[in-house]
C-alpha cells in the first residue's frame, strides 16, 4: 500500500531541509478533500514533552512527543499513522508484493514538510523549536494551520439541576487563555425532552442568550440547555467546546427569602463605599447527616437539602446582592474549589479558602478585583497559634492552670481568616478583614472566649505589623448571642472573671480570668437583628459584622426577611432557603 523512498532520495531530502514521503493515491485524496485542518501544539518551557494534536484521515492523533526529539522522527511517525489506511479501517490492506510494486512505481510523491514562513523546516531541529504558532505542516496538497499553546479548556462542565430564574455557569479552567475574554453562547432544545428520557434522534437547539451566566425563564422548562464555549486570549481563539446539561430545566419554587433584600441591592455599592456580606453556609457535609435530616431540620424536604438544590438558591443570593466583600463559614472543600470559586469569578470576585484540619469544611473570603486588592494573608488554626506563638504566652499559661479545659482546647480545629487589602482606586486606604466560626457547643462560652482572645491578638498584631492605620472589620459566625462574654470582649473591650461564660462548661472546665482585648471596641455593624439563626429549636443572633468606628461607618443595612418570610416553611433551611442562616449584608464607607 506504502512504500518509502529508498535511502538516495531520503538523502536528498536531507540536503534541501525536507521531509519527504509517499502515499496510497487513496489517502492523498482524503487529505486533499479536508478543508481548514489545525494541529493543536502544547509545549510548556521546561517541561521535557510537547503533544501535538490533529485530524489525520478523519482519525483524531495525539502524540506525545520529547522536546528535545529530531523534527524528521515525528514526521516519520505521521507517515507511518497515514500509511495504515486511516483512521478505523484497522491498518493497511494486505497486497502481494508483486502488486504493491506496482501500485508504488504508478503513484506520484506526495511531500510531508513543516513550514515556517513558506520556508521547509529542517529534519534536525528539536521539536521544541520546530512546532511554532503560525507555521504549516502541508501533507500532499492539504495544509494545517499549526496553533502552538492556544488557548483552550482542560476542564469543562456544565452545572448540573438547573431551575427556572436561577443562575447556571459551566465550570471551567482555561490554558494559554484568561476566562473573562472567553465568548459563550446559550442554546435551548427546540422541543422538550420527555421527563427522564434521553432523545434518540437528532436535536434541534434555539438560540437563548449569551455570557458565561445564563439565567433559565419558563421558556426553558423541560428543555435542556446547551453552551457553546469559546476559549480566548485577547485577540486569538481555540477550539470551541460544546456542553450540555444532562437534566431538563425544572420549575423553581418561586418566591425565596432573598428576593425582597434583592430590592436593596440592585446595583454595587460605588465608590467609596464596600458592601460587605457575613454567611455560614451550612456545609453540605453537615446538610447530608441522619441528625439534620432527622432531628435538626425535619421539617425541610430531603430534596431542599440536597446540594445541587441549595447551591442553586444560594448562587442566586449571593450574586443578587452584588457585595464586595463576602466572608463565608462552613463552606464545604469541594463546593469551594468546584462550584462556588468559579461561579463568583463569572461575577467579578476573586476567592480565598481556609480549610480546618480534620475536617472537610472551613472558610472562605471572596472580593470584588475591580474594588480591591489582596496585599497579604496570615490565616491562623487557633489552637496552634496559643501553643506557638509568643503573642499568646500569657493567655497559655492561665489556660494550663485547667489541663482538661486546655486539653479540650488544643484538639480544635478552630481557624482564623485574616486578609489585608488595599482600595484598587485609592491604594492608599488599607483595609484588613477576618473571618471566623467558633466552637459551636451551647456550653462552650468559655472555650469560645479563649478562642476570641487569640484571635483579637492575632488580629491587633496583624494591623500594626503589616497595615498600620488600616480600617477593621471582623464577620463570622461567633455562636455567642449579644449577651455572651465574646460579645462584650469585642464591644466592650474586656470581661471580668466573674462573667458566667467562663463556667459555662461546668466545674471540671472552669477557668475564670479577666480577659483584655489589644483592640478598640467594636461596633456590631448590622445592628441588634432579632435572630441571624433560625432552626426548630433554636432562634436568636450568632453571626456578626463587626467593625472599628474610627476607619469606617455604615451607610445602609440590608433589612433581613421578615418573620413571616422566614417561618413560611416552618424554618430553616426550607425550599426557599439554603441555610439554616441569614445572611448579613450592609454598605459601609471609608471615613476621611
Amino acid at each position: 500500500m506504502l512504500r518509502y523512498l529508498p535511502a538516495t532520495s531520503t538523502l536528498l531530502s536531507r540536503c534541501v531541509a525536507s521531509l519527504t514521503r509517499t502515499f496510497h493515491p487513496r489517502i492523498r485524496r482524503s487529505l486533499s478533500g479536508m478543508a481548514d485542518r489545525v494541529v493543536v501544539v502544547r509545549c510548556i518551557a521546561g517541561e521535557p514533552k510537547l503533544t501535538i494534536s490533529f485530524v489525520l484521515d478523519g482519525s483524531h492523533r495525539h502524540m506525545l512527543r520529547d522536546q528535545s526529539e529530531k523534527l524528521g522522527k515525528v514526521l516519520l511517525r505521521i507517515a507511518n499513522n497515514a500509511a495504515k489506511g486511516g483512521g478505523g479501517q484497522g491498518g493497511r490492506a494486505k497486497k502481494s508484493k508483486k502488486s504493491k510494486a506496482a501500485s508504488q512505481s504508478a503513484e506520484p510523491v506526495v511531500v510531508v514538510q513543516l513550514l515556517h514562513d513558506g520556508e521547509p523546516v529542517s529534519e534536525e531541529a528539536d521539536n521544541g523549536e520546530a512546532w511554532r504558532d503560525g507555521a504549516t505542516l502541508r501533507v500532499g496538497e492539504t495544509s494545517y494551520e499549526v496553533r502552538r499553546n492556544e488557548p483552550s479548556f482542560v476542564r469543562a462542565q456544565l452545572h448540573g439541576g438547573p431551575l427556572a430564574g436561577f443562575p447556571v455557569f459551566p465550570r471551567l479552567e482555561v490554558e494559554f487563555g484568561r476566562l473573562e475574554d472567553c465568548e459563550f453562547t446559550w442554546y435551548r432544545e427546540a422541543t422538550a425532552s420527555p421527563a427522564g428520557e434521553t432523545p434518540t434522534q437528532e436535536v434541534e437547539w434555539v438560540l437563548a442568550g449569551s455570557g458565561r451566566i445564563y439565567v433559565p425563564s419558563n421558556l426553558d422548562i423541560g428543555s435542556r440547555l446547551k453552551v457553546l464555549a469559546t476559549p480566548r486570549d485577547g485577540e486569538r481563539s481555540g477550539s470551541p467546546k460544546e456542553l450540555v446539561s444532562v437534566a431538563t430545566v425544572e420549575a423553581g419554587p418561586g418566591w425565596c427569602t432573598c428576593d425582597n433584600r434583592h430590592a436593596y441591592t440592585g446595583r454595587e455599592a460605588g465608590p467609596g463605599r464596600l458592601r460587605v456580606l457575613s454567611y455560614n453556609i451550612l456545609a453540605d457535609v453537615y446538610a447530608q447527616t441522619e441528625l439534620s435530616r432527622t432531628v435538626l431540620y425535619p421539617y425541610c424536604p430531603p430534596y431542599a437539602l440536597q446540594l445541587d438544590y441549595r447551591f442553586n438558591l444560594l448562587l442566586k443570593e449571593l450574586a443578587g446582592y452584588r457585595a464586595d466583600l463576602l466572608c463565608l463559614q462552613e463552606v464545604d472543600t469541594g463546593v469551594f474549589a468546584d462550584s462556588l470559586a468559579p461561579a463568583l469569578d463569572a461575577y467579578g470576585l476573586d476567592g480565598t479558602f481556609r480549610v480546618k484540619e480534620r475536617q472537610h469544611e472551613g472558610l472562605a473570603t471572596f472580593y470584588r478585583r475591580s474594588r480591591l486588592r489582596l496585599l497579604s494573608r496570615h490565616d491562623i488554626m487557633l489552637s496552634e497559634a496559643l501553643t506557638s506563638d509568643p503573642l499568646h504566652s500569657d493567655l497559655l499559661e492561665r489556660v494550663s492552670a485547667n489541663p482538661v479545659l486546655k486539653d479540650k482546647i488544643l484538639h480544635m480545629s478552630t481557624t482564623l481568616q485574616v486578609s489585608v487589602f488595599e482600595d484598587v482606586n485609592e491604594p492608599s486606604k488599607k483595609l484588613c478583614v477576618g473571618n471566623t466560626h467558633l466552637y459551636w457547643h451551647p456550653k462552650g462560652g468559655n472555650i469560645r472566649l479563649v478562642q476570641m482572645g487569640v484571635a483579637m491578638q492575632h488580629l491587633s498584631h496583624v494591623i500594626k505589623q503589616e497595615a498600620p492605620g488600616a480600617a477593621f472589620i471582623f464577620c463570622g459566625d461567633f455562636n455567642s448571642t449579644p449577651d455572651s462574654g465574646v460579645c462584650q470582649l469585642v464591644q466592650g473591650g474586656m470581661v471580668p472573671d466573674s462573667h458566667p461564660d467562663w463556667v459555662s462548661g461546668g466545674p471540671e472546665e472552669s477557668c475564670s480570668m479577666e480577659l483584655l482585648s489589644p483592640l478598640p471596641p467594636l461596633l456590631s455593624a448590622c445592628g441588634d437583628p432579632a435572630y441571624t439563626n433560625y432552626v426548630g429549636g433554636f432562634h436568636g443572633v450568632l453571626d456578626y459584622v463587626f467593625l472599628q468606628p474610627d476607619g469606617l461607618e455604615v451607610d445602609q443595612v440590608i433589612p433581613l426577611p421578615s418573620h413571616e418570610e422566614v417561618t413560611s416553611h416552618q424554618a430553616l433551611p426550607s425550599v426557599a432557603h439554603p441555610s439554616d442562616h441569614i445572611a448579613l449584608v450592609c454598605d459601609l464607607r471609608f471615613r476621611p
